[in-house]
């Protein structure tokens, strides 16, 4: 039987985990939808301000891009990140390098987004920087998703 270098979750993922189940069990609080949009917003502006370097620029930029192009979605963290629900469901969401400890950070789509594209197809865009190209490209991905 051949044995890996890695047993169960690395760190960062036992973090993400916490992190989902303190969104989960956070408490309750009687609050209109409104305030509760607002909230949520503020959560995820938060966690954009706590990205360094220029993952914390990249996100903003995608943050508004996102809010902007499909403002119907939802913000709200999602396992410690930033994500966009559409009926209560993510549909994307906003990956820094650091929390995985990655190169880069990452624009991810789940499988409600049906972007696809013949039989294979991206689901995740490692993002380095933006330029007007590449936001009018993520704003067409982002719209082709909230269509969904």
């Amino acid at each position: 039987m051949a044995t890996t270098d890695q047993e169960g979750f690395s760190a960062a993922e036992k973090a993400a985990m916490k992190e989902r189940a303190a969104e989960v069990r956070a408490p309750k609080k009687r609050m209109t939808k409104a305030e509760k949009a607002a909230q949520a917003r503020k959560d995820v502006e938060e966690k954009i301000a706590g990205y360094s370097g220029s993952d914390q620029e990249i996100a903003q930029r995608l943050h508004r891009i996102i809010t902007s192009t499909a403002p119907q979605l939802e913000p709200k963290t999602w396992y410690g990140m930033p994500a966009y629900a559409l009926d209560g469901k993510i549909l994307c969401f906003i990956q820094d390098a650091q929390k995985f400890e990655a190169r880069y950070l990452t624009l991810g789509f789940n499988d409600v987004a049906r972007l696809d594209a013949g039989t294979m197809w991206p689901t995740s865009f490692a993002i380095t920087a933006l330029d007007d190209q590449l936001e009018e490209q993520i704003a067409a991905l982002v719209a082709q998703a909230a269509a969904s």
